[in-house]
């Protein structure tokens, strides 16, 4: 209950203000928030945000149970119903469900994956073209979890978890961490080091779920808080240079690039087929492998892929490197509540 407080004696911080967060998958991007939003009140110059996971275990039952308070526990049987029947037209071939022990949270995001191919018709080689491209651009980051290159055929005939995905298209159980140095213009005169490299933040915004038809797109939560980050940063869809998603599955890339308006409704898989967005194309997305590649540290994710387009806007990802990147979004989910994130957290970053 007190780990930021240990956290923060061992470095030799002591008499300031420590808050410890909890947002499911959201909470470090909640962190980022909450820094920026001190910061912005005039009540300090300088925030130190920060997340942290130890995710492995060798009983692999006890590992994935992390996961069981992503939803209201007092409705787990009816949540799992109501989301396995998401997509009830499409058909599940026999021999697609591994008997290994995997996280709920796979059988929400097949769910999910259903619904989309039902309405849309995206296909299985879409969502794996999606996993291909983000264990591509995995190879070039040496902070990645997994480095190896896959192509969408050898995605497909990887090991099924449940359909349709495949143990590639799925992110790992992964330890982690991250933080975020958050100031105004008096904070920085402080800090040593080069100002050139400060970033800008130029929106949070952070919004729940709620309760919506599952095939009514437009009200998705990622959506609705996009168009406030949007709003807030004076941007849109078109100046976004780069983006990192949350995909704990592959099928997570193209629901929240769709929402996010960087690619139109149902075109998600098809821009991934396209290369449209791999390094080198319209608008890349996860040139850090994703979570599928580089890890899912729950606590930690929404700070790495913050870190990943802070790299990106400086200039310094190597091989993985977007030219020209001036305007970068995030997009963090947490937990679920009916057939959505419960919460999901969308950050605009500038130079």
């Amino acid at each position: 209950m007190i780990r930021g407080e240990v956290v923060a004696r061992a470095m030799g911080f002591s008499g300031v203000p420590v808050i410890n967060v909890e947002n499911a998958c959201a909470t470090a991007a909640t962190a980022l928030h909450m820094a920026a939003s001190y910061v912005q009140s005039g009540a300090a110059d300088i925030v130190l945000a920060l997340g942290a996971e130890k995710m492995f275990s060798i009983d692999k039952v006890q590992m994935f149970s992390a996961f069981d308070g992503a939803w209201d526990v007092h409705e787990v049987d009816a949540s799992r119903t109501r989301l396995l029947a998401m997509g009830q037209g499409v058909s599940i071939p026999e021999g697609t469900t591994t008997a290994q022990p995997y996280s709920v949270f796979m059988d929400v995001y097949a769910g999910m994956a259903r619904a989309h191919m039902e309405k849309y018709g995206s296909t299985q080689a879409q969502i794996a073209a999606v996993s291909a491209k983000n264990h591509i651009h995995s190879v070039h980051n040496e902070l990645a979890q997994y480095r190896s290159p896959y192509t969408v055929e050898s995605v497909l005939a990887a090991p099924p978890i449940v359909f349709p995905f495949t143990l590639p298209m799925c992110s790992p159980i992964s330890d982690g961490a991250a933080a975020s140095i958050v100031c105004n213009a008096a904070g920085l005169r402080k800090l040593s080091g080069s100002r050139e490299r400060a970033l800008r933040i130029l929106a949070s915004e952070i919004r729940t779920g709620s309760d919506r038809d599952a095939g009514d797109y437009d009200h998705h939560v990622t959506k609705l808080a996009a168009v406030q980050a949007y709003e807030a940063a004076g941007v849109g869809p078109k100046d976004i240079d780069v983006a990192e998603v949350h995909d704990a599955t592959a099928v997570g890339e193209i629901i929240e690039i769709e929402a996010l308006g960087l690619v139109q409704a149902g075109e998600g898989g098809v821009a991934a087929e396209r290369g449209e967005t791999a390094l080198g194309g319209r608008i890349p997305v996860n040139p850090s492998g994703g979570l599928e590649c580089k890890g899912h540290p729950i606590g930690a994710t929404g700070l790495g892929q913050i870190y990943e387009l802070a790299l990106q806007l400086r200039g310094e990802a190597g091989a993985r490197q977007v030219p020209n990147v001036r305007i970068a979004i995030a997009e963090n989910g947490g937990g679920v509540i009916g057939i959505e994130e419960a919460v999901v957290a969308v950050t605009i970053l500038g130079r």
